[in-house]
């Protein structure tokens, strides 16, 4: 039976499941459980960014910018059932680890077996490459290359480069010019230092989301050797470094503004500096031992990335927002 509620709940979080719970659910909320669909939102407005770019250079299309934009979804997905897979084989996410306790993990909660989950990834791939080789086919060019460069990120970002602290300059790298900049050049055939300059600002977020995800659990990654950002310069520094690119997002959207790149639309994120004091806060501390009262059920042990994905959330919406407008206005 189809259950678009919990199509919801998948998008908008991380649900745990118990194991009959897990048996009834159709297709498709089980796709949406297993690759940790409440993060694809990042990946969604990063193509919706590059849209709105090549729709104010003149060079929209709607064919391709949808088949952008699933392709990018799939290959996001396809991505975190690989992250899930490889952590499991190597034996990462045993003994109620991080992963295991904010979300369902389909293999390590037995809710899959290895031969139903690589249907899932094979099919969640599949598509991704398909959609992937008909833009190649649809635009000369470096699309070919960017899409070899997203296929590399897909299959190598949990190891080895999440392993060796590598992780977290990849996600920059990927949600801004290889996102950003790739879904802007697919329609445009062209690259261009405002987008440039925007995607950067864009991948900030879901760098700070992933940066406060690695400091949560800093040290159960040090104890299994997995040297991330945060294990290797440590867990205060990690915490200042979130703070610090939270503060360029707001930086660079009012240099882009001084600069003349763009309009004062873009300066309608400085309405969500009214969350940045609390924000601050938390990154001034260590994370508590336990969460404190009235802590969304469900969110403990993440405690930055939860705090960051919330920023990461306003920000975008008002980042996408002011964009559009200026485009519309200017």
């Amino acid at each position: 039976m189809i259950d678009v509620k919990m199509w919801g709940r998948a998008l908008a979080q991380m649900p745990k499941l118990s194991h009959s719970e897990w048996q009834v659910l159709d297709p498709i909320a089980k796709w949406l459980i297993a690759c940790r669909a409440s993060v694809l939102f990042m990946t969604f407005t990063a193509a919706a960014l590059g849209g709105v770019m090549a729709w104010r250079a003149g060079h929209f299309h709607w064919g391709l910018w949808l088949a952008t934009v699933l392709g990018l979804l799939f290959a996001h997905a396809t991505n975190n059932l690989l992250n899930d897979y490889t952590d499991s084989r190597r034996g990462i996410d045993k003994d109620n680890y991080y992963r295991n306790q904010y979300g369902v993990h389909v293999l390590e909660d037995g809710l899959m077996n290895e031969r139903q989950f690589w249907r899932y990834v094979g099919v969640t791939a599949g598509l991704a490459l398909l959609l992937g080789g008909w833009l190649v086919s649809q635009r000369a060019g470096l699309t070919v290359d960017l899409m070899l460069a997203g296929a590399f990120f897909v299959l190598f970002y949990t190891w080895p480069l999440k392993y060796y602290g590598l992780g977290e300059p990849a996600v920059l790298l990927v949600w801004g010019p290889l996102m950003v900049g790739g879904t802007y050049y697919v329609l445009s055939g062209s690259w261009s230092a405002d987008v440039a300059w925007l995607s950067v600002v864009f991948a900030l977020g879901p760098t700070t989301v992933l940066f406060g995800k690695h400091t949560d659990k800093w040290q159960a990654d040090k104890c299994k050797g997995v040297n991330t950002l945060p294990v290797i310069i440590g867990e205060r520094a990690a915490r200042r470094s979130i703070a610090a690119m939270v503060a360029a997002q707001y930086l660079l959207c009012a240099a882009l503004v001084v600069a003349g790149s763009f309009h004062w639309p873009l300066l309608l994120v400085l309405a969500n500096l009214v969350h940045l004091p609390a924000l601050m806060r938390i990154l001034g501390q260590a994370k508590p031992q336990s969460p404190p009262p009235g802590y969304p059920e469900g969110a403990w042990p993440l405690w930055f990335s939860a705090y960051a994905f919330s920023h990461t959330r306003r920000f975008t919406s008002l980042f996408l927002l002011g964009v559009l407008l200026d485009t519309l206005l200017y």
